[in-house]
């Protein structure tokens, strides 16, 4: 097997399976259609990782903003209760439109429950682990094109720009379709890595963002991003839009940076390898970096004098950041 055909292996075991996919963009796309609908609404939109294809699998949850029209909602916008009040609102809107129970549009949401930005809508029981829901977030659109959307525990509203950063991973896609694929790989690596606490996804795509070239093949892409983001990461990750701040302000960045930078090298080993025709081995310290999904093969038995004859003993393979979730 070649380097590519293992990364294509790799992606294949990363990626969400493509039915699942669609069947999420179908409820989000239900809550779209039934909002965009209400007179008080200017429009609506997919947000997250779904709505910029480096979602992980599986998927559980998916992300909608509702612009509403300021004109019907004088009171929104300003510190106070108006927060709370926008998020009660949207909860009221959505049990009328797509309740189990009595939805007028359709009959979906089981249960919803108001959380710090945005209501949250079970599809599923909500004590299922695995429960599929949609989150609703409001929004006002302010004169620069941000929004602002409502806090409810700090009583406020606040500004964020999540097409930003929509538009920034479409840029880069379009400039390398390699681009989205290794976010997907790089913020499934993440969960691996040895760190205190952990690493948010969003992180990750930020890094990419940031770190990965905008052309050429993916193991010299990784190893550029890898040997990059462990230095860039000590300058913290902060929201690209400029808006909402440090991303992650308890990042273990130390933690981090030390991940990235064996990566790194591993990475540089790998390509090196490669570049001198050694294929096994660049795969071997690929499966380094990337744990058993990525395919290599089995290191060759050691022989000395006492075993010639012997039944091969196999050694074990060194695994790091393996795979989690």
């Amino acid at each position: 097997m070649g380097i590519n055909e293992a990364f294509d292996s790799l992606q294949k075991t990363v990626d969400e399976d493509i039915a699942k996919t669609r069947l999420a963009r179908e409820r989000r796309d239900l809550f779209k259609e039934a909002l965009r609908k209400e007179p008080d609404v200017l429009k609506t939109f997919g947000s997250g990782s779904l709505s910029r294809s480096t979602q992980l699998k599986p998927i559980h949850d998916v992300d909608i903003v509702v612009v509403y029209d300021p004109d019907e909602h004088p009171e929104w916008g300003s510190s106070g209760p108006s927060a709370q009040e926008a998020l009660e609102y949207i909860r009221s809107q959505v049990n009328r439109l797509l309740s189990q129970s009595a939805g007028t549009h359709a009959t979906v949401i089981r249960h919803t429950l108001v959380r710090n930005h945005a209501v949250k809508c079970f599809l599923d029981d909500i004590d299922d682990p695995e429960a599929f829901t949609v989150d609703v977030m409001a929004a006002l659109r302010q004169p620069d094109g941000s929004l602002l959307i409502p806090e409810k525990l700090n009583a406020r509203w606040v500004s964020a720009n999540p097409e930003f950063l929509i538009d920034m991973v479409a840029g880069r896609q379009r400039d390398w379709s390699y681009f989205r694929p290794l976010v997907r790989l790089l913020k499934q690596w993440r969960l691996g890595v040895p760190v205190k606490g952990r690493v948010k996804s969003l992180v990750m795509e930020v890094l990419a963002l940031q770190c990965l070239p905008e052309s050429g093949n993916r193991a010299k892409g990784l190893k550029t991003f890898f040997t990059a983001a462990a230095v860039r990461v000590h300058e913290g990750v902060w929201d690209p839009a400029g808006l909402c701040g440090e991303i992650q302000p308890d990042l273990d960045r130390q933690g981090l940076s030390d991940a990235l930078s064996e990566a790194a090298d591993l990475a540089d080993r790998a390509c090196t390898a490669a570049d001198e025709g050694n294929t096994d081995e660049a795969l071997r310290l690929w499966q380094e970096i990337f744990g058993d999904d990525f395919p290599a093969p089995a290191v060759a038995p050691k022989r000395t004098g006492s075993t010639i004859g012997a039944p091969a003993l196999l050694t074990a393979r060194p695994i790091k950041d393996a795979p989690q979730g």
